[in-house]
């Protein structure tokens, strides 16, 4: 199982939020994700080498962007956002390329 960092802004939304059943089942999804770092959606064009994982909650679809990093000794999965999905992509692009 990769280890796993968040970036600023993935760590006060996660704390943000109130709703318990919605933390958990994001938990589930970034375990998940350690477990296969490739279940995300890769992404292309300004979003190349991040992927987006889909997850519903309540009948909400929220995002949650993560990559895979390199390193010396293994690689790591960083958490850089996580959002519903309505402006996800503009507002992820806003934070990445400030």
């Amino acid at each position: 199982m990769l280890p796993v960092i968040y970036t600023p802004i993935a760590e006060k939304y996660f704390k943000k939020l109130k709703d318990k059943a919605l933390k958990k089942v994001f938990k589930e999804a970034v375990l998940n994700i350690r477990k296969n770092p490739a279940i995300g959606q890769v992404k292309t064009g300004d979003l190349s080498g991040l992927y987006s994982l889909d997850i519903y909650h309540n009948h909400t679809n929220y995002e949650l962007a993560y990559r895979i990093s390199k390193l010396e000794n293994g690689d790591m999965v960083v958490i850089i956002m996580a959002g519903t999905r309505e402006n996800f992509y503009k507002e992820l692009k806003r934070y990445l390329f400030r």
